[in-house]
């Protein structure tokens, strides 16, 4: 199973930490996604990383979010920073049914998490 939590409101330019936790195998064999659905959208990829820690970032994110997993934990983080409105949606996290992010489609979808960006 997989459970994201962290989501809140946040103003504008702010910060927020979404952590996804597991349980039930082996975390650290497998590669974690971060994916959101904003309304009226389709689901879309944001952030992968590795189980060796090779990541992937979507162009909307990029230089704002960082992922970072910690295997011990068996937990994924999501810090967003820089936050914009449009960053406003449902964030799921994911498992990949082997190691590496180019191992998608995610065969697991975690319990969802609401971010809103608004002043």
């Amino acid at each position: 199973q997989l459970q994201a939590s962290g989501g809140g409101l946040v103003q504008p330019g702010g910060s927020l930490r979404l952590s996804c936790a597991a349980s039930g195998y082996t975390f650290a064999d497998y590669a974690i996604g971060w994916l959101r659905q904003a309304p009226g959208k389709e689901r879309e990829e944001i952030s992968c990383i590795s189980s060796g820690g090779s990541l992937f970032y979507a162009d909307s994110v990029k230089g704002r979010f960082t992922v970072s997993r910690d295997n011990a934990r068996n937990t994924v983080d999501l810090q967003m920073n820089s936050l914009k409105p449009e960053d406003t949606a449902v964030y799921y996290c994911a498992k990949a049914p082997r190691r590496f992010c180019s191992d998608r489609p995610y065969d697991t979808l975690g319990q969802e998490t609401l971010v809103t960006v608004s002043s």
